[in-house]
C-alpha cells in the first residue's frame, strides 16, 4: 500500500483570538470618554462649576443699606434712618442641648419671653437660615446688659440696623409717604434687583416714586461652611452701599404752616405752588397719619385697621383726590365764553333770582341776582346766573376745550401722578357713553348738566393741585406749569414742561382783573391784610355731590404783578361758604410766606 504524505488542513476559528482587539478598543473608548467629560468638566464648564462649589461653600449673611434721606428745599431733615439694635442667633454655634440653657439666660437677661425666643429659632430652622432674629428693637439698657456678658454667648450676637424714620411725625406724611415690607408675591420679581425676603420698599409718596435712586444696596458678612453647613470662618465683609438723599421742593415753614391751618378742620388740603415754575412748596392732607408706624416690626392691628379700613380715610390725600369745586371754575366758564367770542370781555347779562334750565330752577346765591354786570363783577360777586348764562351759551365742548388748555381732567405730571385721580369735566361725548357708570346711549347729556358745570358742580370735579396748576396760568403770563416736589435734573422751564396756553390776551387781562375785584372789594376781601403784598383770588361753595355737605374752597396768588406763589384751600364737607371757612387758612400760609420772603 502507497504511503500518502499528511497533507495540510483549514482550521475552524471559534473567535477567541479576537477577544484581546476588542477589549482594548472597549477600555480605550471608556477612556475617551472619561477624558472628554473630565474635559468639559473642568475646563468647559469649569468656571461654572467652581461658581457653585463656592456658593455651597459661602453664606452671606445680609446686612441692609442705609436709605437716602429725604430734605426739604433748605435741606431741614423729613425723612432718614434712625439705628435699631436687633438679637442674632446662628443656630450652626447652638447645639439643641445648649440652646435650652442659652435661651433661658437670654429670656433673664434681657426681660424676653423664653417662648418668643423658642418661637423665633424655631421658624428660622424650618427656614434654614443661617442668621435667625431672635428679637428686635431692643432698648439700650438691654444692648448694655448683654454687651456685659457677651463671652458667655457664643452663637448669639447683637447687631445695627436700620429703620425708617420721620422726625417730624405726620408732616408731609401724603407727600413723603413710607416703607412696608415686600410681600411673597413681590419678592418672586424683586428678588432679581437684588431685593431680600425681609427688605422694605417705598409703599407710597416719594418713597415709592423714588425707590430706586432711595434704596441703595445690600451688603454682609461672608461665612465659609462645611459640607454639613457648620460655619468654619469668616471670610470678610462686604459693605453696604447707602442709598442717595433726595432733595425735596417742599418748604419746612409753609408745610408746617398749612397742617396748621387745616388743624381744626375735620377733612382737607393745602397746596401751594410756585407759578414761576411749579414747584410745590407746600402739600398738606387731613386727615393724616405717622408713616412711623409702618417701620415697626411688629403692627398693632386696631391701628392698621384704623388706617387701612376707617371711613376717615387717612391714608388718602385730599390734595390729590377729586372734588367739586363750585365758584372757583366759574374762571373756566369764563374763559371759554371770551374765548368762542360769544361773549366778549365786553358783554353785560343781566342777573336774577334763578334761571329755569330744563325742569330745574338754578338761583343765584343771593335768591335775587345782582343786576347787569359784566365778567368782572361775576366773579366779584360770584354771581351764579351770569356764568349759567355764559355756559349754557357756549356749550359743552367749549367748557370742555377751555377746561383741558387749564390743565383739568388729567394728571398734573407731577411725581405723584400714580396716585392722582384725573378729575371729571362732563361734556356731551362722556355722557352719550354712559359717563362711565351706564351703557352707552343711556344718559344723554342734558341742559341741567350744562348748567351744572358752568359753576363747577354735580358733573365737574378737580383737585386742589390740579386747581392750583389752572389759577398759576393766571399768576404767571399764561403758562401751563407742571407740579413737582423734585426739581432733580430737569429743565422745569422748558416747552414740554411749562407750556404756553394759547389765549387771547383781553381773555386773561379780564380775568385777572376780575380775580383782583374779588380781594379788593368781593367774596375775597377778607384776605386782605396790611403785611401781605396785593392779592388776587376766589372763593367757591360747593355741594357735595356724593352726598355729604358742602365744600369750602379759596385759591389766590400773589404778588399780583408778579406773583410768587399760588394757594389753594379746600376744607372737605365744612359748610358756611368758602369765605368763611377756606379763605382763612389760605391767608395763614400767605402771612408765614410773607413773613420769610421779606426776612
Amino acid at each position: 500500500m502507497e504511503h500518502k504524505p499528511n497533507l495540510p488542513t483549514t482550521e475552524r476559528k471559534s473567535g477567541l483570538s479576537n477577544q484581546p482587539t476588542l477589549f482594548i478598543t472597549l477600555v480605550m473608548g471608556l477612556c475617551f470618554v472619561m477624558v472628554g467629560r473630565l474635559f468639559w468638566l473642568q475646563v468647559w464648564q469649569g468656571s461654572r462649576y467652581r461658581e457653585l462649589a463656592d456658593e455651597n461653600r459661602i453664606r452671606l449673611i445680609a446686612r441692609s443699606p442705609l436709605r437716602g434721606r429725604l430734605l426739604d428745599r433748605k435741606g431741614e431733615v423729613l425723612a432718614t434712618s434712625r439705628l435699631t439694635y436687633n438679637l442674632y442667633l446662628q443656630p450652626r454655634l447652638v447645639s439643641v442641648e445648649r440652646w435650652d440653657a442659652l435661651s433661658e439666660s437670654l429670656s433673664r437677661l434681657l426681660n424676653i419671653p423664653r417662648d418668643a425666643l423658642n418661637k423665633r429659632r424655631k421658624e428660622g430652622l424650618e427656614k434654614q437660615l443661617y442668621r435667625i432674629t431672635l428679637a428686635t428693637d431692643l432698648k439700650i439698657n438691654q444692648v448694655l446688659r448683654f454687651e456685659e456678658q457677651r463671652s458667655t454667648f457664643k452663637g448669639v450676637q447683637v447687631d445695627v440696623d436700620f429703620l425708617r424714620y420721620y422726625p417730624h411725625a405726620t408732616l408731609a406724611s401724603h407727600v413723603l409717604g413710607y416703607t412696608q415690607l415686600i410681600t411673597k408675591d413681590e419678592y418672586k420679581w424683586l428678588s432679581k434687583k437684588g431685593y431680600l425676603i425681609r427688605d422694605r420698599i417705598g409703599r407710597r409718596g416719594i418713597e415709592a416714586a423714588f425707590e430706586d435712586h432711595l434704596r441703595g444696596q445690600w451688603g454682609g458678612q461672608m461665612l465659609e461652611v462645611d459640607a454639613m453647613g457648620m460655619v468654619q470662618r469668616n471670610l470678610g465683609e462686604k459693605t453696604a452701599i447707602s442709598g442717595r438723599d433726595l432733595t425735596l421742593t417742599l418748604d419746612f415753614e409753609l408745610q408746617l404752616a398749612a397742617e396748621k391751618a387745616l388743624s381744626d378742620k375735620k377733612a382737607g388740603a393745602i397746596v401751594a405752588l410756585d407759578p414761576r415754575d411749579g414747584s410745590i412748596l407746600a402739600m398738606a392732607s387731613r386727615p393724616t397719619f405717622n408713616p412711623n408706624f409702618f417701620s415697626r416690626f411688629v403692627l398693632n392691628q386696631k391701628e392698621y385697621n384704623n388706617l387701612f379700613f376707617s371711613s376717615k380715610k387717612p391714608l388718602l390725600s385730599r390734595a390729590i383726590n377729586a372734588y367739586d369745586p363750585g365758584s372757583t371754575f366759574k374762571l373756566v366758564t369764563g374763559m371759554a365764553g371770551m374765548e368762542t367770542g360769544k361773549f366778549p370781555p365786553e358783554v353785560l347779562l343781566t342777573t336774577k333770582k334763578c334761571i329755569t334750565y330744563g325742569s330745574h330752577c338754578f338761583p343765584d346765591h343771593n335768591g335775587k341776582g345782582f343786576g347787569t354786570i359784566g365778567y368782572e363783577d361775576a366773579l366779584r360777586f360770584s354771581s351764579n346766573t351770569f356764568f349759567y348764562q355764559v355756559g349754557v351759551g357756549v356749550g359743552s365742548n367749549a367748557l370742555y376745550e377751555a377746561a383741558v388748555k387749564l390743565g383739568f381732567d388729567s394728571p398734573t405730571g407731577s411725581e405723584l401722578a400714580y396716585e392722582e385721580n384725573n378729575g371729571l369735566v362732563g361734556h356731551e361725548k362722556w355722557a352719550a357713553q354712559g359717563r362711565d357708570w351706564s351703557a352707552p346711549g343711556s344718559t344723554p347729556w342734558m341742559l341741567e348738566d350744562m348748567a351744572s358745570a358752568s359753576i363747577g358742580q354735580s358733573v365737574v370735579q378737580v383737585t386742589p393741585l390740579q386747581l392750583a396748576r389752572a389759577y398759576a396760568v393766571f399768576a404767571n403770563g399764561g403758562y401751563l406749569v407742571t407740579p413737582h416736589l423734585v426739581n432733580g435734573n430737569t429743565d422745569w422751564l422748558s416747552p414740554k414742561k411749562k407750556k404756553k396756553v394759547v389765549i387771547k390776551h383781553t381773555t386773561y387781562e379780564t380775568l385777572r382783573r376780575g380775580l383782583l375785584k374779588v380781594v379788593q372789594a368781593g367774596t375775597g376781601y377778607a384776605i386782605n391784610v396790611s403785611t401781605l403784598p396785593p392779592v388776587a383770588g376766589k372763593s367757591g361753595t360747593a355741594e357735595d355731590s356724593s352726598g355729604g355737605l358742602d365744600h369750602a374752597w379759596f385759591v389766590c396768588f400773589a404778588p399780583f404783578q408778579a406773583s410768587e406763589i399760588v394757594v389753594v384751600a379746600f376744607a372737605q364737607n365744612t359748610p358756611g361758604g368758602g369765605s368763611v371757612h377756606a379763605l382763612p387758612m389760605a391767608r395763614s400760609v400767605l402771612e408765614v410766606w410773607n413773613a420769610n420772603r421779606t426776612n
